[in-house]
């Protein structure tokens, strides 16, 4: 249950920064309820999370994949450029998470 916690975490952070970009600064209403909202619901399924899982992995997944998973959002949704240099240092945040989750399986 705990990594259904961090994922969605992930992905309400990831909503919440998405929200945060279309609210135009805040000036949107509907945007910036939704990115507090969002950013709320994220930190509560992360502290879930926390209760099973170390925080060295939670932290590290939670904050790569996002990061990884906003960039994305990013180049595809809001046209932001794409250079090879990014997608290169995308690619190494993922492995980076890929070998941490390694790191911690067999404790």
């Amino acid at each position: 249950m705990a990594w259904l916690f961090l994922f969605a975490g992930i992905v309400l952070e990831v909503l919440g920064t998405t929200s945060m970009k279309l609210s135009a600064g805040l000036t949107r209403p509907a945007y910036a309820v939704a990115m507090f909202v969002c950013y709320g619901l994220s930190l509560s399924a992360i502290a879930l999370a926390l209760k099973e899982l170390d925080v060295s992995l939670v932290y590290a997944i939670w904050a790569g994949l996002g990061t990884a998973l906003v960039a994305a959002i990013g180049i595809l949704h809001f046209h932001e450029p794409a250079s090879a240099l990014k997608l290169a240092s995308l690619g190494l945040i993922v492995a980076g998470v890929v070998g941490l989750g390694f790191a911690g399986v067999g404790r």
